[in-house]
């Protein structure tokens, strides 16, 4: 007790957040602590003889007393204490998951409690990692910083877990795009995540296809996008790193959740675009190549001369502009008619720079194209010029009629 009351204090002292929020997490330490409690003294167990050496008759008191054994928990976060004991208990456990897989009769009504006992001990655990997931909400980022580190190091000494801490992550990730747009510690786990990621093995599971289709990609749905977007952009490059064919429904994913209203999160759409073309096979680029400059053709006539800017600095980009290159036949007609006419329009002086050296970089590509679509343009800008003249004209002499008839209304003439 007189520890903690000279240790509060001086947290209350440095701590620039508000008192409840410090209240907050410290509830949330105390309801999420885990079982293991460190040693003064190494734990040493008395190593006991196989269960396959010794006669049936002995084998349940054995089995007994190695059951008894596996309680004992060790600290793995530090990788040098007890070498000896973890070495002799993972021995154990895989001893115990031999015999009960191969025998009969080994649960009687001795053994039930501290088989229970054990399961216990193994579930506080899990309950530890699931309040440490918790403690990402931090508004500190000093300590979702260390817990990065810790849940890093978990991850990779203990297997078992792996797949419940995947669970965990994907769990928060829902409840954060569909509830409550609130946790402080996205960024954190999503740089986790990226190296979790790069081990993943080919073939991938569905698993992780189903996790980046259904939980990635909606992140992007989210405010806050901007405090985060650098990591999961990484997240979903290593994904199509891994396994190039999930480009297509990946690159439809983000037109799907295209920005309409916020020029800000287009900007960083765009920017994640390009770190994905950066990727692409050309295979894959083939694909996706209609509907993804169909939308870059949009971004190009944005008013906002930001978002008009970083579409146009795709041209800029050598392997990009090579797969442009191999597919101009289509690429260009889809961005004509947008570059031609913001060229003649747009109010920025340096977009329309911008679009004059990609309008001299197409006709360089494709010449015979270039002037085929130049041609079709003036026709049809002269077209609908006529057809303006056309209309204009109508309306005039409709004005006209108006007001004769007007006038011989005034004049008590009935027009027939």
């Amino acid at each position: 007790m007189s520890s903690a009351a000279t240790t509060a204090p001086s947290v209350d002292k440095v701590d620039g957040f508000s008192r409840k929020s410090v209240r907050k997490t410290r509830q949330k330490r105390a309801q999420s602590s885990s079982q293991f409690r460190s040693q003064d003294k190494p734990i040493e167990l008395v190593q006991l003889p196989l269960l396959k050496d010794v006669s049936a008759q002995e084998q349940p008191e054995l089995f007994l007393k190695k059951l008894q054994q596996c309680c004992f928990l060790f600290d793995f976060l530090d990788t040098l204490s007890d070498l000896k004991m973890k070495e002799y208990k993972r021995s154990t456990l895989n001893e115990l998951v031999d015999y009960v897989t191969l025998s009969r009769g080994y649960l009687t009504e001795q053994t039930y409690p501290e088989v229970v006992k054990m399961v216990r001990l193994v579930h506080s655990f899990f309950s530890f990692v699931t309040g440490l997931l918790e403690l990402f909400d931090s508004e500190d980022p000093r300590e979702r910083d260390c817990l990065k580190t810790v849940l890093h190091r978990i991850y990779g000494k203990f297997l078992g877990l792996r797949a419940f801490i995947r669970k965990q992550i994907n769990n928060i990730f829902l409840c954060f795009v569909y509830e409550t747009e609130h946790f402080s510690g996205v960024a954190e786990l999503l740089e986790i995540l990226g190296s979790i990621i790069n081990g993943f093995a080919l073939p991938l599971k569905a698993e992780h296809k189903q996790f980046l289709v259904k939980v990635l990609l909606p992140l992007h749905t989210v405010r806050s996008l901007s405090l985060f977007h650098a990591q999961l952009a990484y997240c979903i490059v290593q994904f199509l790193e891994k396994d190039p064919t999930l480009t297509e429904p990946v690159i439809r994913g983000l037109l799907k959740f295209w920005p309409k209203t916020c020029s800000q999160k287009e900007v960083m759409f765009l920017g994640e675009l390009e770190e994905i073309l950066d990727v692409i096979e050309p295979t894959q680029f083939v694909k996706i190549q209609e509907l993804l400059f169909k939308q870059i053709a949009r971004c190009v006539s944005s008013p906002h001369f930001q978002v008009a800017e970083r579409a146009l600095y795709y041209w800029n980009n050598e392997y990009i502009m090579s797969l442009i290159e191999e597919n101009s036949s289509v690429i260009l007609p889809i961005m004509f008619a947008s570059l031609y006419r913001i060229s003649k329009e747009h109010w920025n002086p340096a977009i329309s720079a911008l679009i004059y050296n990609v309008l001299k970089a197409f006709m360089e590509m494709n010449s015979a194209l270039f002037d085929e679509l130049a041609a079709n343009y003036k026709s049809d800008r002269q077209r609908e010029r006529k057809k303006d003249k056309e209309r204009d004209d109508l309306w005039r002499k409709l004005e006209e009629l108006e007001l004769r008839r007007g006038i011989q209304n005034s004049d008590g003439i009935i027009p027939t």
